[in-house]
């Protein structure tokens, strides 16, 4: 019979074949080998970090439940810290002249529990500016990971379709192998091989060569992934990484929390709430899906967790979810300074078609919405133009900085509360905590679950009983960011101390002694000319490190004046300032050339309207020009890059000037600090009703003035 082929091409196609089946399998089982790497990474990163910890405990601790060990022998030989004594052998003890056998076993036994209870309550933080060894085999181990999941999935999805019939043909042409096969092969083998050559060869060909060699070239690529690579797609995509990782090695990244603070009652019931992420076009953390589960479950809820921590994704996440069983019409209400944020996100996140009803385009956006479904996005002043007998069900709304309707009685609270009416699920957003704050709590959650808002009625002074916090689960859910990211890198936060030269002097005391405070906070800024600013020139020397590494600038200030000054100053290193002046088209604009520029970039923000609704996460230096009389005020604005996501630690600069008003209000600032952390509730809650009171200014302007004429009578 003649062969439309050479012995040589089946041996090749054979050859080409298993090959090919060697290197899916591989990739398949790279899975189970990348996540073993994660593991014993995660493990030699837990154990440095623990190490770094126990340096600092000192060896007489061994000592600490009376054990009355003589450490003199251990201290004289240069053990000072725990961490000595965990890396020593116990025969290297033992050997020390004055500690016996005995003795040796049961100070390592000692170390060795406190080295295990310092990893038990271990939250490891990583960070793109504290590159350690152990850190990059691990960022190295998940990059590897994340990569290989998709072709790893690929591999499987085509083994598990072709593998068993490949197998059968490939068994097939073993006749045409060689000429001695050949010869001894039954007519019908002979046959049979020459049908199934050329079925295997077309599929070779035409669907299987490209296909699969494209596949495990990319692969192959992965495994020389350098490390400059992997943390360079860990800061483009951090929460991917964490997200591995709490999936991996829970125990280090995971809260030690399960339910995040919720009831046993209803963490039952939401932990088997499912819902489909179809169409969501990001990734959740583990506490984030707690969170939209709660959404779903309890339908009408505040959710109040912490700036930062993803709220606006969560909400997302519920839309889609409801979506994915046919709900189609959502309304998210937001103030005017985020609407166009709002609108990014849910196109950036997921495939939910997004109405802006706001500004001249209103009434055609809403009649769109009206017959299409989606989302309308619009504002508190926009709330009153949704017609309640002409709009259809509201599957969800989604109402942002939900404590602009506290005031029952304010328009905008009474239409948001009408058109809440047609809702059947309803949630409530803010990241300002309501805890202190009851008699707003009780306003929002009235609307929300009446019966539970009467049943904390009265109960004011009762807002951090454990009794009070269980009777609000069932509406309100907070979540902190040390309690749910626990991996973020450091904040660290420095003072930048001044000296006035001879103009600002001037310019500050005639302030001085005008009694005009605005013009007294406005220290170092008041000047024409900013090259003689003390505060200017430091924050020239801050942005120009920043920028050799590799970082972005934030800047804020209470004064629009010292913004527009900056601005002047900075040139084209700056891009346009965001105030409340800009429009909400406008921010977004400037947020998003930010996002896209180089390092080095700035952004000046008025501190009230940059300082909250802002995703920046591309910057990690923040610097703020004078201090604020609210702290809270400084927190939301640090917390703008200070986020889930943010790869690196971030930098925060507080300029100030000696001898000036910065100093007395920082000192009245700490003052009231110590006091309220010896006396009050240490809740955050608390912390956002503590600031410098009106009649608190007059008394510091008059010690500034008694000071001054001290001074120059001197």
């Amino acid at each position: 019979m003649d062969r439309p082929f050479a012995f040589k091409d089946v041996r090749k196609l054979i050859s080409e074949y298993k090959y090919i089946k060697y290197k899916l399998k591989e990739i398949v089982s790279a899975l189970k080998t990348y996540k073993d790497k994660i593991k014993n990474a995660v493990n030699e990163l837990a154990a440095a970090e623990a190490l770094s910890v126990l340096q600092e405990v000192p060896i007489q601790e061994i000592n600490r439940h009376k054990s009355g060990f003589r450490l003199r022998p251990l201290i004289n030989c240069g053990f000072t810290s725990i961490k000595d004594v965990v890396l020593a052998s116990e025969y290297t003890l033992e050997s020390i002249r004055g500690i016996s056998s005995n003795t040796a076993r049961e100070i390592k036994n000692i170390a060795h529990k406190l080295l295990i209870d310092t990893l038990r309550e271990l939250k490891i933080s990583i960070s793109a500016d504290n590159k350690t060894k152990e850190a990059t085999k691990l960022i190295v181990a998940i990059s590897k990971y994340k990569n290989s999941v998709s072709f790893a999935n690929s591999s499987s999805e085509f083994l598990q379709l072709f593998e068993k019939q490949l197998d059968h043909d490939l068994k097939g042409i073993k006749p045409a192998k060689n000429v001695i096969r050949w010869f001894f092969a039954s007519k019908d083998k002979r046959s049979k091989a020459v049908e199934t050559y050329s079925k295997l060869y077309l599929f070779y060909e035409n669907e299987f060569k490209d296909n699969t060699k494209a596949l495990i070239s990319e692969y192959d690529k992965i495994k020389n992934f350098t490390e400059n690579y992997a943390w360079s797609d860990f800061e483009k995509d951090s929460i991917k990484y964490f997200n591995i990782l709490e999936e991996i090695a829970p125990e280090f990244f995971d809260s030690k929390d399960s339910v995040y603070g919720l009831p046993e009652e209803i963490a039952s019931k939401i932990s088997t709430q499912d819902f489909s992420k179809e169409g969501l076009l990001c990734e959740l953390r583990r506490y984030q899906e707690w969170g939209v589960r709660y959404i779903l479950n309890q339908k009408r809820v505040l959710l109040g967790d912490e700036m930062g921590l993803g709220k606006t994704v969560q909400a997302i996440a519920t839309m889609v979810a409801l979506k994915n069983k046919n709900s189609t019409h959502f309304v998210v209400v937001c103030p005017a300074s985020v609407i166009e944020n709002w609108c990014r996100e849910i196109n950036k996140h997921s495939r939910l078609n997004v109405k802006k009803v706001h500004g001249n385009s209103r009434k055609r956006s809403l009649e769109a919405w009206i017959d299409n479904g989606g989302v309308a996005v619009t504002t508190y002043e926009t709330t009153g133009y949704f017609k309640l007998e002409a709009i259809p069900k509201i599957n969800l709304i989604v109402v942002d900085e939900a404590h602009y309707i506290k005031n029952p009685n304010a328009k905008r609270t009474i239409n948001t509360k009408n058109l809440c009416s047609k809702a059947e699920q309803i949630l409530f957003m803010t990241g300002t905590p309501l805890e202190n704050k009851v008699d707003e709590m009780i306003s929002l959650i009235s609307i929300l679950q009446p019966r539970v808002a009467n049943s904390i009625m009265g109960m004011e002074s009762l807002a951090h009983a454990p009794h009070f916090r269980k009777k609000i689960a069932p509406v309100y859910y907070r979540r902190k960011r040390e309690d749910v990211l626990g991996e973020l890198p450091k904040l660290i936060e420095t003072r930048e101390w001044c000296t006035l030269g001879i103009e600002e002097r001037i310019a500050y005391e005639k302030a001085v002694l005008s009694r005009n405070f605005m013009d007294i906070r406005r220290v170092s800024w008041s000047i024409d000319n900013l090259r003689n600013s003390s505060k200017a020139k430091r924050m020239l020397e801050l942005i120009n490190e920043a920028k050799e590494n590799g970082r972005k600038i934030l800047i804020f200030s209470f004064f629009l004046d010292t913004i527009k000054k900056i601005k002047l100053m900075l040139g084209n290193m700056c891009l346009d300032p965001i105030s409340g002046k800009v429009s909400p088209e406008n921010r977004q604009k400037i947020i998003d050339d930010f996002n896209e520029s180089p390092a080095g970039t700035v952004l000046v923000a008025q501190i009230q309207s940059g300082g909250i609704g802002l995703n920046i996460q591309s910057a990690s230096v923040v610097i703020i020009c004078e201090p604020q009389l609210k702290p809270s005020i400084e927190n939301q604005a640090i917390s703008r890059a200070y986020r889930m996501g943010q790869p690196r630690d971030v930098l925060v600069y507080r300029l100030l000037c000696k001898d000036t008003i910065d100093e007395r209000i920082i000192d009245l600032l700490e003052n009231k600090e110590q006091i309220f952390n010896a006396f009050a509730d240490k809740s955050e809650a608390a912390y956002e009703d503590f600031y410098i009171k009106e009649e608190k200014i007059s008394e510091l302007i008059d010690e500034e003035i008694k000071r001054i004429k001290n001074q120059k009578n001197r």
